[in-house]
């Protein structure tokens, strides 16, 4: 299969790569540093620095996973305005691409988050509720599907993966919290009730090869483990997993002060199921998150 991908020099996109490789596809990444992406995800993989440079070679399938990280600084105006661009304005620009491509793919995989569905509180949230609150994160993701669902009116088939915290050993989430942790300093996030949807990298690799070979799969997809668990929880198993205590507080209002709507991202949560995927027969490796951050502690 021909693929094309769209942030595949990230925390995912990487993995992919190297998954897709060893199944004998054929990966090309668009990057602003084409010149890295053999580096970063594989010998075998062509980087290209714009998408007029594949050419009319055949694609089957396009990934679009890029954007800026969207909880590594405050939301300024500026800071808006790139995470804005890195997706929506992205994915704007593939699609003016695929239109005008005499040979299109037969589907288009779409990032997004399950902070489409805001702070949902106590809520179980599938892929068939709506929006609980829409604070920014909930607005971009918005605006990032309805943008990526105008490919079906090209024939192109569109699946979303609305992504939650992904535990890898290789960075993202719990990359920020191994120092911390690991000195004794880590514990809950204000009064650390607020739910928190996570899933191994191994099984986020997984469902999207998964999605990527059904012929049937369209729309959303949460891509988080059938048990998601409160941030209080999370932290006393992380503790665990790395042999370190786990009481240290991490007070809502300093969150607040420091990183402003920012920190709805930490304090808020959701508790949402993958029903999509479980009911197209998609099995996790990993479905309680101590398994996962067992599996992962080795390499923390």
């Amino acid at each position: 299969m021909n693929i094309l991908l769209t942030g595949g020099t990230g925390l995912i996109g990487q993995q992919l790569c190297r998954h897709w490789l060893d199944q004998g596809h054929r990966l090309t990444v668009w990057s602003r540093r084409p010149e890295q992406v053999g580096k970063l995800c594989g010998a075998g993989v062509r980087g290209i620095a714009e998408l007029q440079d594949h050419g009319d070679a055949p694609l089957d399938a396009v990934v679009n996973l890029a954007g800026a990280p969207i909880a590594d600084r405050p939301w300024t105006a500026s800071r808006r305005a790139q995470l804005w661009g890195s997706r929506i304005t992205l994915t704007e620009h593939l699609l003016a691409w695929l239109e005008h491509r005499e040979q299109r793919p037969a589907v288009l995989i779409s990032g997004s988050a399950v902070g489409w569905y805001g702070d949902g509180g106590e809520r179980e949230l599938t892929e068939a509720s709506r929006p609980v609150k829409e604070d920014f994160a909930s607005q971009l993701c918005i605006a990032w599907e309805e943008t990526a669902q105008r490919a079906e009116a090209l024939g192109i088939r569109v699946v979303l993966v609305r992504t939650g915290l992904v535990l890898s050993a290789g960075g993202g989430f719990l990359s920020r919290l191994r120092l911390p942790f690991k000195l004794g300093l880590g514990g809950p996030i204000g009064d650390g009730r607020q739910w928190m949807p996570w899933i191994h990298i191994d099984d986020e690799i997984a469902l999207i090869d998964f999605l990527l070979q059904r012929d049937d799969a369209s729309g959303p997809y949460n891509a988080c483990a059938p048990e998601p668990v409160r941030n209080r929880e999370f932290a006393r198993r992380l503790g665990r997993a790395l042999h370190r205590p786990a009481f240290m507080p991490l007070p809502a209002v300093v969150l607040k002060a420091g990183l402003g709507e920012l920190s709805t991202l930490l304090l808020g949560g959701q508790r949402a199921r993958p029903v999509r995927a479980l009911a197209a027969g998609f099995t996790f490796r990993f479905n309680d998150v101590q398994s996962a951050l067992d599996d992962l502690s080795t390499r923390l």
